[in-house]
């Protein structure tokens, strides 16, 4: 019999994309010395354009120099993946969690993140499928509503998962989205005919399918952000 499983949830709100990097970084460092158990991350960015380690800077279809007059900034990450954009009323989940504990690889972590956001899509009668072959993330038809780039160190894992819930669409017009030329950018707002609550409650549900997902029994809902941004190395 399996020892009970415990998650405990940050809900963070409006994060910069370099304090999250940072956050992650000693998150994943107490995580592999078991100083704390699994956790994850729920927030947002402001307007950000992240690149994956494979550095496929001609995705970028607008030159750096002009990311400031639309709002952007741009970032180089260590997560897999190719280039992608965060920002507003985009969910974004940065798992820190132990692999090793639950005996899954990366493939099986990947296809249970697809899984969690196929089933929160589901609640809103939106139908949506994993990525074909070469293809990561979530779709609704040819459509991306939800993307995947992680990293794993020592079976730990950071980085995550976005999911598209009413973002400025207009954002993804200056990417090759994931690396994936000819496919459109969707989201929640366009793709349901529900109603849709407020986006706290939004995150929530999406938090819900991600612990059932991964078969967590119990989830903390921690309830001071400003303990964990409180990141000593800012200066």
């Amino acid at each position: 019999m399996r020892s009970p499983r415990t998650l405990e949830v940050w809900r963070l709100g409006t994060v910069n994309y370099l304090k999250s990097l940072k956050i992650q970084d000693k998150l994943v460092s107490e995580r592999k010395s078991h100083q704390i158990p699994d956790t994850l991350l729920s927030l947002e960015h402001p307007p950000t354009y992240t690149l994956g380690k494979r550095r496929t800077d001609h995705n970028l279809l607008i030159p750096q120099s002009q990311l400031t007059k639309i709002g952007a900034e741009l970032h180089y990450t260590q997560r897999g993946g190719d280039i992608t954009f965060h920002g507003p009323h985009q969910a974004i989940l940065y798992p820190i969690i132990s692999l090793r504990s639950i005996g899954f690889g990366a493939r099986n972590y990947v296809e249970t993140l697809e899984r969690s956001m196929i089933e929160f899509a589901s609640m809103y009668g939106v139908r949506a499928r994993a990525g074909n072959k070469c293809e990561t993330g979530v779709w609704v038809g040819d459509r991306k509503i939800g993307a995947i780039g992680v990293r794993i160190s020592c079976g730990i894992t950071c980085h995550g998962l976005a999911f598209n819930i009413d973002p400025d669409l207009n954002y993804f017009e200056h990417i090759v989205p994931c690396g994936i030329a000819d496919k459109e950018v969707t989201s929640l707002r366009r793709e349901t005919d529900a109603l849709l609550p407020k986006e706290e409650v939004i995150h929530k549900q999406l938090i819900t399918c991600f612990a059932k997902a991964f078969s967590y029994d119990d989830v903390v809902w921690k309830e001071d952000p400003s303990f964990i941004l409180d990141t000593k190395d800012d200066g």
